[in-house]
């Protein structure tokens, strides 16, 4: 009987011993999914993030800029020094961050050393959303060792990827006041858009590069605003890929015959001639219809530029702008109290009468 008690009392004491044992190896597990946890990106792609992110570092403008706008506090760094139209609308503590290059346009390299020191707990990888685009991402995961996370910049959809980045960075309210703004805008203008018949639709060129002669197609990334407010892209080319930008001849152009020249001013144009007054003046380019009617017309670029380069969620104040100028029996956008708001609510600054004219020269 004894021995029976004996065994009995032995066989519990090692039930007792293995769930201690299995109690100590789940320790680790528990506290280090209290730490991270996992998500599908908008590529589809499962990633391990931290539970708790506090900085980001996006490896190119589009996030940039995207990240600016949801939680400026965030941001571990910029990807490019700022322009003065930056400098006097943008916040002081987006300017004191550090330039740590990035992956995008030409030539442009991350430098992942100096990424590296900021110690971001995500990178952001804005962008199209393809197979290339993924394994670029897959990739510099492993480079870095720090988690990346790949969400589109598709402009009808930015309501989506607020609301996606907001339930990542744990700052849902402030997403789901951009993501209404994003949606209601793009509703709104979809709409307005549908009732203008293709007879009445504008024909445009997209005059990029230090001489305009530089131009995007139809379906690009980098005319989504265009096509969305249904301008007509006379351009005629190749789409290009990365960087974009097809160079053309003002043969060409005189060919096509543009209604209306919108002219990109980005900050490579720092260091060179103005496109809009090169236009302006040349010979060849007086010739056309749209120069010698005076429609031709500087895309605002205080603090980014409202139709892409680069193509964020800059560009929502810029459909209300381009729908405005093209179609104005459409729309009837107060659009320097659209400024206002926009700025205010994205760009964390409140404008002056001053300012709204100041942005809008040439632009109207």
């Amino acid at each position: 009987m004894v021995k029976r008690i004996s065994f009995v009392f032995a066989i519990v004491l090692l039930l007792f011993t293995c769930i201690a044992c299995s109690t100590n190896k789940l320790e680790n597990p528990v506290d280090k999914a209290a730490e991270t946890r996992r998500i599908i990106d908008q590529a589809g792609r499962t990633v391990i993030v931290p539970a708790k992110i506090k900085k980001v570092y996006s490896v190119s403008p589009v996030g940039t800029i995207f990240m600016y706008t949801l939680a400026p506090d965030k941001l571990a760094g910029r990807n490019w020094e700022a322009a003065e139209g930056e400098k006097k609308y943008t916040l002081a503590s987006y300017q004191s961050l550090p330039v740590l290059g990035g992956s995008f346009g030409k030539d442009k390299i991350m430098n992942q050393e100096e990424v590296l020191k900021v110690n971001p707990d995500l990178i952001l990888q804005m962008g199209d959303i393809n197979q290339a685009s993924i394994s670029t991402a897959d990739i510099l995961q492993q480079q870095l060792n720090i988690p990346v996370v790949v969400v589109g910049l598709d402009v009808e959809k930015m309501d989506q990827t607020y609301d996606f980045m907001g339930d990542l960075l744990d700052v849902k309210e402030r997403a789901k006041k951009l993501a209404e703004y994003c949606k209601q805008t793009i509703s709104d203008v979809k709409a307005k858009a549908a009732a203008i018949p293709t007879a009445k639709q504008v024909r445009v060129y997209y005059a990029e590069g230090n001489e305009g002669l530089e131009t995007d197609p139809k379906g690009s990334a980098h005319t989504e605003v265009l096509d969305l407010v249904r301008g007509t892209n006379i351009a005629d080319v190749a789409m290009q890929k990365g960087y974009g930008r097809t160079q053309v001849s003002i043969e060409q152009i005189m060919t096509w015959d543009p209604e209306v020249i919108l002219v990109c001013y980005d900050q490579s144009f720092q260091t060179l001639q103005n496109p809009y007054d090169f236009i302006q003046s040349d010979e060849k380019w007086k010739q056309l219809k749209a120069v010698q009617s005076k429609k031709i017309y500087k895309i605002p670029h205080a603090p980014f530029n409202w139709f892409d380069r680069p193509p964020s969620v800059n560009r929502i104040i810029g459909v209300k702008w381009l729908a405005n100028l093209l179609y104005p029996d459409y729309f009837t956008y107060d659009i320097k109290q659209e400024m206002k708001e926009f700025y205010k609510l994205f760009y964390h600054v409140e404008l002056t009468e001053q300012d709204v004219e100041d942005i809008l020269q040439h632009a109207k």
